[in-house]
């Protein structure tokens, strides 16, 4: 159990904010398996915000079912970053978080994600200007630095905790390793040793073990999980129940099935018809990923021309593979 601000996140498990991926429809799926604490909608943009782009306003919609939920917001500018804090504020989600740590080149060039562990004074700037609008608790994400030369997460954590941020996650990678190498979790540990606000530390867990490694490893206050959710959205049920002692539940190819239907069939309702196409792709892959013959399914996802021809083609796999494995 951790609480950060007023808000009680129990269990300590909180699911990344991915680009393209935690839509409210994967947020929903994560959280009715059940197990996570804090999900994440994939982070906003606040020059967009500024702009009046009405996408990123879409992307900012939530249902209460979803809490405790945190939307995240990246920028360069502390006035444009103080402007996106005040619509998260209206909007009243449990978390308030600033994205210091997306690798993205896209990002890096704006001076935003990253780019900002090499500019602290812009860093501490944004995070005193969101903190003095915000009422809801605010949080910080960053990694460890933009390089291995240049690791500023004990500066930056420092600077956190000076200005009122009440929680930090740090992804122990730099900027420049992206998501390759592994990632140092004695890093963590360091940071925790050094500030006095709770630290969820982030980076290569893939499986509930590695959740339980992570704790135990670096006294971290709590865990994040990306891509590990991604292919296996079970994955904070399982942590949940191996931190309980209890039997850890192993999905089966019909739950397999019934989630990824249900996820596309939402996915072709809400979302026009070339959104949806590449956001399925995306999702097959990420959910064929370890399974018998999913490097064959993600062959066939690439040949379909239309959202509707993708519940068909799944359907089809998952026969193929009860049928061999019952051979």
């Amino acid at each position: 159990m951790l609480k950060i601000g007023d808000v009680l996140v129990d269990p300590p498990l909180f699911l990344a904010p991915m680009a393209g991926v935690t839509d409210k429809d994967f947020r929903l799926i994560v959280r009715r398996i059940g197990g996570v604490g804090v999900v994440a909608m994939e982070f906003i943009s606040s020059k967009g915000l500024l702009r009046g782009e009405k996408r990123w306003r879409r992307l900012m919609d939530f249902s209460q079912e979803e809490r405790p939920l945190s939307i995240q917001i990246y920028g360069s500018d502390a006035e444009t970053m103080a402007y996106a804090a005040e619509i998260v504020e209206d909007l009243q989600p449990d978390l308030c978080d600033i994205n210091m740590g997306c690798p993205a080149n896209k990002i890096l060039k704006g001076c935003a994600g990253a780019a900002l562990m090499g500019d602290l004074k812009t860093a501490e700037s944004i995070i005193r200007r969101v903190r003095q609008v915000l009422t809801i608790p605010l949080t910080v994400k960053f990694r460890l630095g933009l390089d291995d030369n240049r690791q500023s997460y004990l500066e930056l954590g420092r600077i956190c905790q000076a200005n009122g941020v009440q929680a930090v996650t740090m992804h122990a990678r730099t900027a420049k390793q992206g998501y390759t190498g592994q990632a140092d979790w004695s890093h963590i540990a360091r940071l925790k040793e050094a500030i006095s606000i709770p630290v969820i530390g982030n980076g290569d867990v893939r499986g509930p073990q590695d959740a339980v490694d992570l704790l135990a490893k670096s006294g971290c206050d709590g865990v994040m999980v990306g891509r590990g959710a991604t292919r296996n959205p079970w994955i904070f049920q399982q942590i949940t129940a191996r931190l309980s002692g209890g039997r850890i539940p192993e999905p089966t190819h019909e739950d397999r099935r019934r989630l990824i239907q249900d996820h596309f069939r939402a996915v072709i309702e809400r979302d026009d018809p070339k959104s949806a196409l590449h956001k399925l792709r995306t999702f097959t892959g990420k959910y064929g990923q370890g399974l018998p013959g999913g490097q064959r399914l993600r062959r066939q996802i690439q040949r379909l021309e239309t959202p509707e021809d993708f519940p068909v083609a799944i359907d089809e796999f998952f026969d193929q593979l009860i049928l061999e494995e019952a051979a």
